[in-house]
């Protein structure tokens, strides 16, 4: 005790110079004038600029390119004149398999260079023009005319079977389709029964096997990569039967984060002591596990020299001096806590203190445990403007089409390669008489203009806004509850002192003066964080030319900037917390702040590891808790009587289980971080308490009784009331 109470006394001056008293000081300072002024101009040029940028995404951009499939024409299908028409169907798509010719590498996305039409339903069956149809028999007694292009009038037309096929106006073959994002692709499942007339079809493989192994190579990639449409399917029917249970796992789960924190107050001395006992208990368990195996290979003629280098790991296990450095490790390991636990018991109490203080604080102001909702409302309007603008700039810029020889084959085509641009309005394909079946086909989108030319560096600059509004968001969350839990621990009398609204002041206090030093935090760590981004795209783009050293050299450029960004995120976080109650610049309040931190490094980290272990067992207990109750629950294990829910009715049980274990992580998150903030919150008025006041009737403490009685102080005013009493 003597020793904690001469390090307050004697601070390391290394650090800066403790706080002086000021007996103006009541709190968060109310007259405040705006800090950062420089950085809060750039961050609304910022978001003006970013607006900017959705809105020329919103003018330039067309996501039905995203939604629905296009025709031959450029039409959309499902809307427009297309409106009962909502899917894409191919002509021939063993082209998109045997597409070899210049289209093959400017073609993209699901683009064929075959024609394509839209129609109301998929085609269910097997169908093809047999060679006797093309002998004088009439179009319209061969296709059916809801497949083909519908400028073609069947009864009226002067083309014959073979030219309506050879130009491509009718499909000469028709297989059973299933509708995948819009578009009719093979059912793969049902070409093992193909008719075998198919082997005799013009235009199709001698062999029917070969023409089922061209479909299948041609779209079974595809097939399988969008088979989830249909488990989506039975996943979105799971939810809509079983969410109202979804919505009770979540509302248990936020009842027993709330439970959870407000019971810290009178049980936090037993779980942090039970937590620590248990962990020194698992390491004397470890111990004595090592010494029985020890005692029990001590004949065993086997060594590490006999056994060698292998990579059968088990036969290590069966040696004597493995157990030997296990017992040697666990028997250092458990004296350095045994230690650490004497040396540091004071300062594990004003942890648990605190920790009560702050249960007792949340207790006084529980709308704080509602401001998360504020923060989460902010981060997914955040990310859906972001998801909205990336949607509208990747579907900018106006479409290409190109002319396209649809039968290759054909010496007369072979002028034809793919780069020459047209107008699908206007096409004829009499503009190619040596070539009946070219045609005008949607390609993409063109890359020339300005716009398109500068889309790159507008995707960058919407990843960057992007990132530096979330970080701004959080930001002027942690400093509104710093603000709101500091006027706690400032009030002299609680909670007569607390003023009226602490968490509406300190959100009006943080946008009012303080919007420049939130986003001078944000932005550096935006730019920690984009230099990850760019590691990581640079790791990904040479990671098959990388050798064992580069690999290496990148490896540990990734963990330093991970370690610098849980840095800046530490250093933000606390001066946060100053600018909320002294009203100081940013880089003023970081310095204030790391060295008052670094005066009480020892115990910073007492509280930091106990505060961490009593959040990750809250965490564990709720998730682990709520994810049991609702896996006994939707697996049927348990049944509530009346209840119309059965778990046979679902289709993948586990997906409400997860959805509800995701759902409960998120939800005690939210709750924990406040309760984290404001054990932070006070344990830097706590430290500035210390150095600015002495428990005088001038300079009285504004710590609670049970901190000051772990430190072996009090106030004298609070003796000279006694006395009189």
């Amino acid at each position: 005790m003597a020793k904690e109470t001469q390090e307050e006394e004697n601070p390391n001056s290394e650090y800066g110079q403790p706080a002086q008293f000021d007996h103006n000081f009541k709190g968060p300072v109310k007259n405040r004038g705006c800090t950062d002024i420089i950085c809060c101009i750039l961050f609304l040029l910022v978001i003006i600029g970013y607006i900017v940028v959705g809105v020329l995404a919103w003018i330039y951009g067309d996501p039905r390119d995203i939604l629905y499939a296009r025709n031959s024409t450029g039409w959309f299908c499902g809307v427009g004149p297309n409106k009962d028409r909502p899917n894409l169907l191919y002509f021939d798509i063993l082209k998109c398999a045997t597409s070899v010719n210049v289209m093959a590498s400017v073609l993209n996305g699901f683009q064929c260079p075959t024609t394509q039409v839209c129609v109301k339903e998929c085609p269910s069956d097997f169908w093809a023009v047999k060679i006797e149809s093309y002998l004088g028999e009439k179009p319209a007694n061969v296709f059916n005319p809801n497949y083909c292009v519908p400028s073609l009038n069947l009864n009226n037309s002067n083309l014959s079977v073979s030219e309506i096929v050879q130009k491509e106006r009718c499909p000469f073959m028709l297989i059973p389709t299933t509708p995948v994002l819009g578009r009719c692709f093979p059912d793969i499942t049902a070409l093992g029964n193909i008719p075998l007339y198919f082997a005799n079809v013009p235009g199709l493989p001698a062999s029917v096997n070969d023409t089922v192994a061209l479909i299948k190579n041609g779209t079974g990639g595809i097939i399988n990569s969008f088979n989830a449409k249909d488990i989506a399917t039975r996943i979105f029917a799971d939810f809509a039967s079983s969410w109202p249970w979804i919505i009770l796992g979540l509302v248990i789960a936020m009842l027993v984060s709330l439970l959870f924190l407000l019971l810290l107050r009178f049980t936090a001395p037993v779980m942090v002591w039970v937590l620590i006992i248990g962990v020194l208990a698992a390491g004397a368990y470890g111990i004595w596990h090592c010494a029985w195996e020890y005692i029990n290979y001590k004949q065993n003629s086997a060594t590490i020299t006999t056994i060698g280098f292998t990579t059968n790991f088990q036969s290590y296990l069966e040696v004597q001096e493995t157990w030997l450095a296990f017992l040697i490790i666990l028997c250092i390991v458990e004296g350095i806590l045994l230690l650490t636990l004497i040396f540091l018991r004071t300062r594990i109490l004003i942890a648990i203190a605190l920790i009560q203080e702050s249960s007792k604080a949340i207790s006084y102001m529980m709308s704080t445990l509602l401001y998360p909702v504020v923060t989460f409302v902010l981060l997914v309007v955040c990310v859906a403007y972001w998801g909205a603008t990336a949607l509208y700039l990747a579907t900018s810029g106006s479409p290409t089409y190109k002319v396209v020889a649809l039968n290759s084959t054909m010496n007369d085509c072979s002028s034809i390669d793919g780069t020459k641009n047209c107008d699908p309005l206007n096409f004829t394909s009499s503009d190619y008489p040596n070539c009946p079946s070219a045609s005008c086909i949607f390609i993409n989108y063109n890359s020339t203009d300005t716009f398109r030319k500068n889309l790159q560096y507008l995707h960058i600059y919407n990843v960057v806004a992007f990132l530096w509004c979330v970080n701004f968001v959080i930001a002027l969350g942690q400093c509104t509850l710093a603000g709101a839990f500091a006027s706690y621990y400032w009030a002299f009398e609680k909670p007569s002192d607390i003023p009226m609204f602490p968490l509406f002041g300190g959100f009006i206090r943080s946008l009012r003066y303080h919007l420049g030093s939130l986003a001078f935090g944000a932005l550096i760590l935006t730019l920690v964080q984009i230099m990850r981004l760019i590691l990581e795209y640079i790791d990904q783009k040479t990671r098959g030319s990388q050798n064992s050293c580069v690999r290496f050299i990148l490896c540990c450029l990734k963990c330093c900037l991970w370690c610098l960004e849980k840095f800046i995120k530490f250093i933000n976080r606390n001066a946060y917390i100053m600018i909320a109650i002294y009203g100081k610049n940013f880089c003023v309040s970081a310095k204030n702040a790391f060295q008052l931190l670094m005066r009480n490094v020892i115990r910073v980290v007492v509280l930091d590891k106990v505060t961490d272990l009593l959040l990750f067992f809250g965490k564990l207990m709720v998730v682990g808790g709520v994810g049991v109750l609702s896996f006994f629950f939707f697996s049927g294990r348990i049944k509530l009587p009346g209840s119309s829910f059965r778990s046979e009715n679902l289709n993948y049980y586990w997906m409400p289980i997860i959805t509800v274990a995701l759902g409960s992580y998120l939800i005690a998150h939210g709750f924990f971080s406040v309760y984290n903030m404001c054990v932070d919150t006070l344990f830097l008025c706590f430290l500035e308490d210390l150095e600015r006041n002495d428990g005088s009737a001038e300079r009285p403490y504004f710590m609670s009784k049970g901190l000051m009685k772990i430190l072996n102080k009090s106030n004298k005013i609070q003796k000279k009331q006694k006395a009189k009493d």
